[in-house]
């Protein structure tokens, strides 16, 4: 089956530009506005956060934003409703990141099933073992036209990274330092290292780097070492006080600044 991942990859071989959000943040019915915002001004690929009370792998903005949604009233059947409703409005790839938890107590063969009928192409989950995913939930997955993508980290031994390759389908998430999520302002030495070490493997799927990724700087340079970049923290940020009526200025404000920062003063 066709899946919108492997046709962005396919049309697009640098500079993508994917950006993350936690549904329901700043406010509970934002969801369908940021996706079609964030396609208009330009995001190559969306992923969507699902609150959880305990997100382990993020830093401190966005477990707020996890915190206010589920404050909000944002539940996964809501999400799904938001998603089916701006399907039919935007083709760009869509991305659900979660955690295992809340999945389990919805169902996952209901949760893949459901993905599919709104139009998710794929999911991250970073406490899924990859031995459970294999053994498990591969045939799943495949059976929904879900890919599930891998994150590496510095620490990642190439041995466990040439496996994650292997049953990646769709592209593997280069988180750029051993740390939780958050904005930085520059990559340091030792993450050039991890950059040029990853790229002299020649993995045979794409990458995206993430974790850290702020500004032009940031994400120029994590281009010069993978497919694109993953921005999650620093679009939070942007949008935390930010009205409805303001979001589509806001949003194409952030996406111009990221990519072509002379042309727009944010």
């Amino acid at each position: 089956m066709n899946n919108r991942i492997n046709q962005l990859f396919a049309q697009k071989k640098d500079n993508i530009l994917s950006i993350y959000f936690t549904a329901g943040y700043p406010n509970l019915n934002n969801t369908e506005a940021i996706i079609k915002n964030l396609t208009e001004a330009g995001a190559d690929l969306i992923e969507i956060g699902i609150p959880f009370s305990d997100p382990m792998a993020d830093g401190p903005t966005i477990q707020q934003s996890s915190q206010q949604a589920l404050d909000n009233g944002m539940s996964l059947k809501l999400l799904f409703e938001q998603i089916q409703s701006i399907r039919s409005q935007v083709d760009t790839p869509l991305i659900l990141m979660g955690y295992l938890n809340p999945i389990l107590q919805y169902g996952i063969k209901r949760f893949c099933k459901k993905c599919k009928e709104v139009g998710i192409d794929g999911l991250i989950f970073p406490d899924l073992p990859m031995i459970e995913y294999e053994e498990e939930y591969q045939p799943l997955f495949a059976e929904n036209n879900l890919h599930n993508i891998f994150l590496i980290t510095p620490q990642t031994s190439d041995q466990r990274i040439r496996k994650i390759d292997a049953l990646s389908s769709g592209f593997i998430y280069m988180v750029a330092a051993a740390a939780t999520t958050g904005a930085k302002q520059q990559i340091a030495q030792s993450q050039q290292a991890y950059f040029e070490r990853i790229n002299a493997m020649n993995l045979s799927n794409p990458r995206l780097i993430g974790f850290g990724i702020s500004n032009h700087e940031t994400y120029a340079k994590a281009c010069r070492y993978a497919n694109g970049v993953i921005i999650g923290s620093a679009f939070i940020k942007h949008i935390a006080d930010t009205q409805n009526d303001e979001l589509p200025q806001h949003i194409n404000d952030f996406v111009q600044k990221i990519r072509q920062p002379e042309t727009v003063n944010i």
